[in-house]
């Protein structure tokens, strides 16, 4: 895991959280942009726990993100959800909720604040009218289902037990998915999905 901040104190209160963990790895920890990019390529870094101060910068190359952030607004928590980050919390969130946060990530769920949440389900949640006709023909009843457990938070592995079909059934499901919603990610397939009414909220 990579922690940044450019906070010194900031950094090093989110580096003993990681440290009070056993399950994780402290692998850099970094105050600049330029040496977070360096940092995931070099560790291989599967979550980075970033404060907001580098919210801006963030790419969407880089590891699933745990972003403490004091943004709510529905359009930047939109816009972040496609540049990798897959949990928005507040940035007073205790250790708890951090850590919380970074097992979500790290199995691939999307967690947001209540607040976050609902304001992104108060812009978009109401878009069914701007779903297009032909993409539901597109997308398949079975591709829906999916869809919307992977909005729930679950793993392949737990999708297919849930509908009693094949890892690797879930799996073209998944990139099947990807590729009619025009998504690079399982984050912004879901984030579409909302959008576009496949998700309800």
């Amino acid at each position: 895991m990579v922690v940044a901040a450019t906070s010194a104190v900031r950094r090093t209160g989110l580096e003993a959280i990681v440290r009070s963990q056993p399950d994780f790895q402290l692998a850099a920890s970094t105050g600049t942009i330029a040496h977070l990019s360096t940092s995931v390529a070099r560790t291989g870094a599967d979550v980075v726990l970033a404060d907001d101060s580098l919210a801006r910068h963030l790419e969407p190359a880089l590891s699933a993100i745990v972003l403490l952030t004091d943004a709510v607004d529905a359009r930047v928590i939109s816009r972040l959800l496609k540049t990798g980050v897959r949990a928005v919390l507040p940035r007073e969130s205790d250790a708890d909720e951090i850590v919380a946060a970074i097992y979500a990530a790290y199995g691939g769920q999307v967690l947001l604040s209540a607040e976050a949440a609902e304001n992104l389900a108060a812009v978009y949640g109401d878009s069914e009218a701007e779903l297009d006709d032909a993409l539901v023909e597109e997308i398949t009843p079975r591709e829906i289902e999916v869809l919307r457990l992977l909005a729930g938070g679950l793993v392949n592995k737990d999708i297919a037990s849930r509908l009693n079909i094949s890892d690797h059934t879930v799996k073209f499901h998944v990139s099947s998915i990807l590729e009619k919603l025009g998504a690079a990610t399982r984050t912004e397939a879901v984030t579409i999905g909302i959008r576009r009414g496949l998700i309800p909220i």
